[in-house]
């Protein structure tokens, strides 16, 4: 498959259960395909990322107050890979990167799938980051308990959110192509019935991979399944998500203001300077001239 017939990233939303069960479901797959691109990313590392967008997306969903409200979400576990950091917003976008992109491991020996615990690691933390109706960021935290991230972003809204839930991450690449990515958060609300909860728990057991799902027939295929004989009802449409970056040249030039004015001196002597953004690795090439005439400009905030 092509990145041209790759579906269009959406998120989907509903309820079931007479509206005692909330669904918020991603298809990611162009989003993460992206992201491997842009960030040359291995194969265990594109799977790692991919889970992290998706459910930064999935948080910002239940978590954003405010249209545009966006979420942050790290991890740092002490494996190869470093650090996974996931940006999301409740109007669909989407960014973020990991600190070894190149990172990677063999396949497991007990069932062939990429080793996403081994390159994540467990001894460390999911800190989630967000804004208090007063504006205020508040950044919450759970120790990691599988490195699989669904487990872990699971864990977070159970124990800082206090957010029963049920939460469902995959991607799945083919040679070096990403063909299937995404996520499903399913939140229990007040009045679920016991009864709701085994049929919700039998579905998901028996629904298998989410990737699979998606590739069978898509994020709606997906959430029937999860929901089957719960009464699925879908909001009306589907909210476009894509991979999208707040930096641009502006903001890259602004960022040499807070440098020395010697260090500038030294890049005006140099030829001028690369600035690299890591949320999304794009170059800018500031020149000599630009850097010089720095001093009369104000500073317009950072990315």
């Amino acid at each position: 498959m092509t990145a041209a017939l790759l579906p269009d990233s959406h998120v989907l939303r509903g309820t079931a259960a007479g509206n005692t069960l909330r669904l918020v479901g991603i298809d990611a797959t162009r989003i993460v395909e992206e992201a491997r691109q842009r960030h040359h990313l291995s194969k265990t590392a594109t799977a790692a990322l991919g889970r992290a967008l998706s459910a930064s997306a999935l948080l910002a969903v239940v978590l954003g107050k405010q249209p545009g409200s966006r979420v942050t979400l790290r991890i740092e576990g002490g494996g190869p890979i470093g650090w996974i950091v996931a940006e999301g917003s409740n109007d669909g976008q989407l960014r973020g990167y990991v600190r070894q992109p190149g990172a990677d491991l063999p396949l497991r020996e007990t069932d062939g799938k990429l080793d996403v615990r081994g390159l994540v690691g467990i001894d460390g933390e999911l800190a989630v980051t967000r804004l208090m109706d007063n504006g205020e960021p508040y950044t919450g935290s759970v120790h990691l308990v599988s490195g699989e991230i669904a487990e872990d972003v699971s864990q977070y809204l159970g124990v800082s959110e206090q957010i029963p839930n049920a939460v469902l991450l995959g991607v799945y690449e083919e040679g070096q192509q990403v063909v299937s990515a995404g996520g499903l958060l399913i939140q229990a609300m007040p009045g679920v019935t016991d009864e709701t909860l085994v049929r919700l728990e039998a579905n998901i057991r028996q629904m298998g991979m989410l990737t699979d799902n998606l590739r069978a027939g898509g994020l709606m295929h997906a959430m029937t399944r999860a929901t089957e004989g719960l009464d699925l009802r879908l909001a009306p449409g589907a909210q476009p998500a894509r991979f999208e970056c707040r930096c641009s040249r502006e903001r890259a030039l602004d960022s040499l203001k807070f440098f020395p004015a010697e260090d500038r001196q030294d890049m005006i002597a140099s030829g001028g300077q690369e600035i690299l953004c890591h949320w999304c690795n794009e170059k800018y090439q500031i020149t000599p001239a630009e850097i010089a005439a720095l001093e009369a400009q104000p500073a317009h905030g950072q990315a």
